[in-house]
């Protein structure tokens, strides 16, 4: 039985400038000219992860002028109003803060003369000034925004680290997914989430993590909860992973039909991205867990460009096409091994 592709999260709408402010303290020197702690601040909201350099907006043009994103002044747009005298600066400066503007950075060691800081003022929008070169400032600032702006969604399995594949662990409830998990971890693998497993789309790339609540805890039935940092150590955990392939374990059922040779691929859409599912039913005896570790190194021949299941293929094919090519090639395949070499130690 497939699994059902689960249902997003709803997306933050917006968070407030006091918010950006605070916990972009942590990754760049900010001098905040504006608004720091005060009502106006955090009343001010960014609502997308876009950026945007208001170069044309200063220069007079302002039919594409996305007012509602971060602005970002950098050496190019600083050099330009130097360029203008005093009152067509105030004048270029004072209709771009006529917008609605969230924040405005200012980066690059670049400062604005006091009279155009008094115009930020009058308008009560966030200025901020920082060290940080532009490109660099842009690119760190973007990734927290689209984190923050990410779809998620929330799924029922279990996320383990194995020879570096995130592989999430999905099924029926009781059917084992802990255990495996738990055997993995004591062969050395590592845990990011169990039971609940959140999924961030960060691009073209879906990221797992656990929820604050069960971080490095794990419930196995009949047992009850396991702190695995505390048992297995920091080696033993993962805060976060990408998600690269999902195993679902399932019950076996002789009706099913069941892959075979791995020239399937089939994938499961999560977040609107294609991941590989691997559907394994289960059997007494069958060692999963060795199995997860191969799936995992076998997903990492494939990255490499070697695929087992093609490689096998056409070795089958060529087999297949050589008989067809001379009698004396049909009289050599008719015994399976002409040659055994001696079995020395």
């Amino acid at each position: 039985m497939p699994i059902k592709t689960p249902p997003a999260i709803p997306r933050r709408e917006w968070i407030d400038v006091d918010f950006l402010i605070e916990k972009l303290r942590d990754n760049v020197h900010l001098d905040v000219v504006l608004c720091a702690g005060e009502s106006s601040c955090s009343q001010k909201r960014v609502s997308e992860a876009n950026l945007h350099r208001p170069g044309l907006a200063l220069s007079g043009y302002y039919d594409l002028f996305t007012h509602q994103r971060i602005q970002i002044l950098g050496n190019t747009e600083m050099e330009y109003l130097k360029a203008l005298d005093q009152q067509h600066q105030i004048d270029r400066f004072s209709t771009l803060l006529s917008f609605d503007i969230p924040v405005i950075f200012i980066t690059n060691k670049n400062k604005l003369p006091l009279y155009l800081e008094d115009i930020a003022k009058e308008k009560k929008i966030p200025l901020l000034y920082t060290d940080t070169e532009t490109t660099r400032f842009m690119a760190m600032l973007q990734d927290f925004l689209e984190d923050q702006f990410a779809l998620q969604t929330m799924v029922h399995g279990t996320m383990v680290d194995v020879y570096g594949i995130g592989i999430l662990i999905v099924g029926k409830s009781g059917i084992g997914k802990s255990e495996v998990a738990l055997d993995l971890v004591e062969r050395g693998q590592r845990l990011v989430a169990d039971d609940a497993v959140i999924l961030t789309r960060k691009g073209s790339v879906l990221m797992a993590s656990a929820t604050d609540v069960n971080k490095h805890f794990m419930e196995i039935r009949g047992l009850g909860i396991l702190d695995v940092l505390s048992m297995f150590g920091i080696r033993a955990i993962r805060y976060q992973k990408r998600l690269e392939v999902v195993l679902e374990l399932t019950l076996w059922n002789d009706q099913e039909t069941v892959e075979r040779t791995g020239l399937g691929n089939e994938k499961i859409k999560i977040l609107d991205l294609d991941i590989p599912i691997i559907r394994l039913p289960m059997t007494p005896g069958k060692n999963i867990t060795v199995v997860a570790e191969t799936i995992a190194m076998n997903h990492l021949s494939k990255h490499y460009g070697y695929d087992p299941a093609q490689a096998f293929q056409h070795r089958v094919k060529s087999a297949i096409s050589s008989k067809t090519i001379s009698k004396d090639s049909q009289q050599a395949l008719r015994r399976a091994v002409d040659y055994f070499e001696g079995d020395i130690e």
